[in-house]
């Protein structure tokens, strides 16, 4: 059964890759795979006579089963679709061009390099998921050809996940080590890991600088029936912008402040929006307030993008129980002779691959806070999984929450992401690793 379940796993993972030539959706296959895995873990500890009420609840260890990763899942789920509701209906109301009108520059590399540090800034304070959701919205206001388009969100993806790693509530992981106590200094992550963050952006950055040229075609502005059937003053749009901003921004400080998981306070920001917006607009003829509400919004969703969410990291979770990612943790350990550089490396390529959350879960479970030395707090090993963890996602377009974001919001193909976007992420995310290792290790 432990094996079968990899089987399954590689299969699964393989259907995803393939999405275009089997054409089948990536949601379908991440749906299967995930309730599959589970279905085996299941019936292998039913088979052992295991009670397995009892496992769904509480795990064969007692640390969490089913209902426990399901609590871990809906968080991220939930947050996902208030982010995306938040950032629609802005949207609707034609906010993003707020900032849009502002950026009038068409030259191609001016423009790449705009977007990727205003993504890499708001991907700290913000998060590299909510930036990622965002800054696509932004690139279909500025960008007409898809191709570029892709292009450009492939490098909002690098910014996204490099801006992330060097803030405790920019990127998951990040935010796991600090909350459990592995970097409890937040003015020491941000000092010692930002300048390999950047690193990490402007070498592929740098890069794509010498190949792009030329300028952009923006994508004309709609004068349809349904433009006229929308109507927003520049005063609303600017209220809505700022509120959807700040609605996003809020939501680290309610968790740092109420400890409750980030989907409430986003859940918040939502219906304070959603009240803000419908008083706004009581006065509009109910054709008006239909196309400017959250009620008509939520018709955009792309839940099929929350499915595959849902499937892909049930999947994770799947292995995690059956102990898979322990294992490999461990094995790691073993042959790179503990050394700390090496292993999180390995661990940050391996994030590309298996969600990263369970990784450095994985690894935060096989490593205790030493007193002194790599493990302890502020350690050397637990900034620099940090960063792998969270940059090393990078590489593949379903390796990180930004990647996937993107390839549902964009429908970026998976092999067309693996051919032009992964060499320069893996680039950078080496480049990164080595500033580190010169610096501190």
């Amino acid at each position: 059964m432990a094996i079968l379940i990899i089987i399954v796993f590689v299969l699964g993972y393989a259907a995803i890759a393939l999405e275009h030539p089997l054409k089948i959706d990536k949601a379908a296959s991440a749906l299967v795979t995930g309730m599959v895995c589970w279905a085996i873990y299941v019936f292998s500890l039913s088979g052992a006579g295991h009670d397995i009420t009892h496992i769904i609840e509480h795990g064969s260890d007692g640390s969490g089963g089913l209902y426990h990763h399901m609590f871990d899942i809906a968080n991220i789920l939930f947050f996902l679709m208030g982010a995306m509701t938040i950032v629609e209906l802005v949207d609707a109301h034609e906010g993003f061009a707020v900032i849009t009108d502002r950026i009038k520059t068409k030259n191609i590399t001016k423009l790449l390099w705009i977007i990727c540090i205003i993504t890499f800034f708001f991907s700290a304070a913000l998060d590299n998921l909510t930036t990622t959701i965002v800054m696509v919205s932004l690139l279909r206001k500025l960008i007409k050809d898809q191709k570029t388009r892709w292009m450009f969100v492939g490098m909002v993806v690098i910014a996204a996940n490099a801006g992330g790693a060097w803030s405790p509530i920019g990127d998951v992981t990040t935010t796991m080590l600090w909350i459990k106590g592995q970097l409890p200094d937040v003015p020491n992550i941000v000092m010692d890991l930002i300048v390999p963050s950047i690193a990490a952006l402007l070498v592929p950055l740098a890069i794509l600088s010498f190949t792009f040229k030329g300028e952009v075609q923006r994508p004309l502005k709609q004068e349809t029936a349904d433009h006229y059937l929308n109507p927003t003053t520049s005063g609303e749009r600017l209220t809505v912008f700022i509120l959807g901003l700040a609605g996003l921004v809020f939501v680290p400080f309610f968790k740092t402040i109420t400890h409750l998981p980030p989907f409430m306070g986003m859940m918040l920001s939502l219906g304070v929006i959603w009240t803000i917006t419908e008083i706004m607009h009581k006065g509009k003829s109910k054709a008006d307030k239909q196309s400017l509400s959250v009620v008509s919004v939520l018709q955009k969703i792309d839940v099929a993008s929350v499915l595959f969410f849902l499937g892909i990291l049930m999947a994770v979770a799947a292995l995690q129980e059956f102990g898979h990612l322990k294992t490999a943790a461990m094995a790691l350990d073993t042959a790179f002779g503990g050394n700390i550089f090496s292993i999180n490396v390995v661990i940050g390529l391996l994030s590309s691959i298996v969600d990263n959350v369970p990784l450095v879960a994985a690894a935060q479970g096989m490593y205790d806070i030493a007193p002194t030395g790599d493990f302890a707090a502020n350690g050397h090993f637990w900034e620099l999984l940090a960063y792998c963890a969270g940059t090393g996602g990078s590489a593949l377009i379903i390796g990180s929450a930004a990647g996937v974001a993107a390839m549902g919001l964009e429908k970026i193909d998976f092999m067309w992401y693996l051919k032009k976007i992964s060499w320069l992420a893996i680039i950078g995310y080496v480049a990164g690793a080595a500033v580190y290792y010169l610096l501190y290790l």
